[in-house]
């Protein structure tokens, strides 16, 4: 303490005798305390970033010198976060470098000192002439810089100024380097706000899109509902129509014959025909109200079996249908049996009740990889009107008529098959339904069904083959 106080005040004995000693020795303590003032209100501005503490620094060394110029400059690839890294005072404070912006001609020992700076063309030790002082910047044991002063002839640098530069120069040093990572962490925290304030904007936005996916989805809840209900409507028309409304009809077709003139006889027969149409029609609309409460699949019977009753109980007793199964029989989605149950119906009530029928051959064929149907008729019926009327129907309403018809290759498509019309061997209509395996849930089945041994058929001719 005593060394560095001689130092700064130039005072060697603390006694009274030495009075001009004294009297120059405080001259020296109010300047060094004038200085210390000076830099600490330099480096206190270490938060206001490099630039303004590098001005501050500057003029306080100006200030404590009165210089004339002063130069301060950072080595090449030093404290690369730190800036300015050069800047020169001219008299009265006047800026005549910052950075890479020049003024006014700088004095041609003004320059050289600059470009020693910069390429490192510096020692370790301080300089300290008359009028001429060079303080290096050292950080971490290396040399990152320097300050410079040149004085007026009226002002004599001592060591006491070399100290305070020193002291200058060592503190610049750790405040540029804390001033550096104070800046960067600045810019961490604005980068981190930046990200906090985009993620709550993200938020946000997610929770607009959020609501926007919600409502969406109630809209369609409501139109799969609406679709579901549609899908629905449309089925059980479809059903009534395959079932009741063929009974109905038909109990009317009997009825308007009544109303000619025939014989008592057989209009007594059609009345009692008529009336068991009407039962039947009563009995498949309760069986069709049954079906839509429970599940098609409980307790089903097999679609061979479902089709040897289809032939022998629903049919009209003028119309003959026998049932042969071909292939080994597996079991088919409900929804696919049900809908061969239901064209094979149709096509049953058709060919007795338009095509005048008195035999039809009921063929269900399983094959590797397709199922047939096959409902051959001997009645009256024309299969090119009949492909006519699919195609009208494909597109028209047709007032609710030929609906039967449009039912059966609507059922057909939906399973991805195909239904042709073709004339029959054995005279009448024959309908032709193919549907590709294997379907969804198919599984093999031993049907109780004999089988008529066509387990090798493998084309439409030897299925029209058999049929007389």
């Amino acid at each position: 303490m005593t060394a560095d106080l001689s130092r700064l005040t130039g005072l060697r004995s603390g006694k009274s005798s030495f009075y001009p000693q004294y009297r120059g020795a405080a001259e020296r303590l109010e300047r060094v305390v004038h200085a210390l003032e000076l830099i600490s209100r330099a480096l206190v501005r270490t938060v206001e970033g490099p630039e303004t503490l590098v001005c501050a620094v500057a003029e306080a060394a100006r200030a404590h010198l009165s210089a004339n110029w002063i130069v301060f400059a950072l080595a090449d690839g030093t404290l690369p976060d730190a800036g300015p890294r050069r800047l020169v005072l001219g008299p009265d404070a006047t800026p005549f470098l910052v950075d890479n912006v020049e003024g006014p001609p700088l004095p041609e020992d003004v320059v050289e000192c600059l470009d020693d700076i910069r390429y490192g063309r510096i020692e370790s030790n301080s300089v300290i002439d008359a009028h001429y002082a060079f303080v290096p910047i050292v950080l971490g044991g290396g040399v990152v810089g320097a300050f410079a002063a040149w004085t007026p002839a009226n002002r004599t640098l001592d060591t006491t100024d070399g100290a305070v530069l020193s002291i200058l120069a060592s503190q610049t040093a750790v405040a540029l380097q804390n001033s550096a990572l104070y800046q960067r962490g600045q810019l961490l925290l604005e980068r981190a706000e930046d990200a906090y304030a985009e993620a709550n904007r993200t938020a946000a936005d997610l929770a607009v899109r959020n609501s926007e996916l919600e409502s969406t989805q109630r809209q369609l809840g409501v139109a799969h509902r609406h679709q579901v209900v549609d899908d629905e409507r449309h089925r059980i028309a479809r059903e009534l129509h395959d079932s009741v409304t063929q009974a109905v009809l038909s109990a009317g077709m009997q009825i308007e014959v009544c109303r000619s003139d025939i014989p008592e006889a057989e209009r007594s027969e059609r009345l009692d025909l008529a009336k068991d149409l009407t039962r039947r029609a009563v009995e498949q609309l309760r069986s069709a109200i049954y079906a839509l409460n429970h599940s098609s699949d409980a307790d089903r019977t097999s679609l061979p079996e479902m089709l040897e009753q289809l032939g022998v109980v629903h049919m009209p007793d003028e119309l003959a249908v026998s049932v042969r199964v071909g292939g080994t029989p597996s079991e088919l989605p409900g929804d696919a049996e049900h809908a061969l149950l239901r064209i094979a119906g149709e096509a049953l009530f058709n060919a007795a009740v338009h095509a005048h029928a008195n035999r039809a051959v009921l063929r269900l064929t399983y094959r590797a990889d397709s199922v047939l149907l096959s409902v051959s008729d001997d009645g009256d019926g024309d299969p090119a009107r009949m492909r006519l009327i699919l195609k009208l129907a494909a597109t028209n309403d047709l007032d609710g008529r030929h609906r039967g018809l449009a039912n059966m290759q609507a059922r057909t498509l939906e399973l991805g098959g195909a239904l042709e019309v073709r004339r029959a061997r054995i005279g009448g209509i024959q309908i032709l339904v193919r549907l590709p395996l294997p379907l969804p849930g198919a599984l093999p089945l031993d049907s109780g069904i004999e089988n008529s041994g066509m387990e090798n058929l493998c084309s439409t001719t030897e299925i029209e083959s058999e049929e007389s």
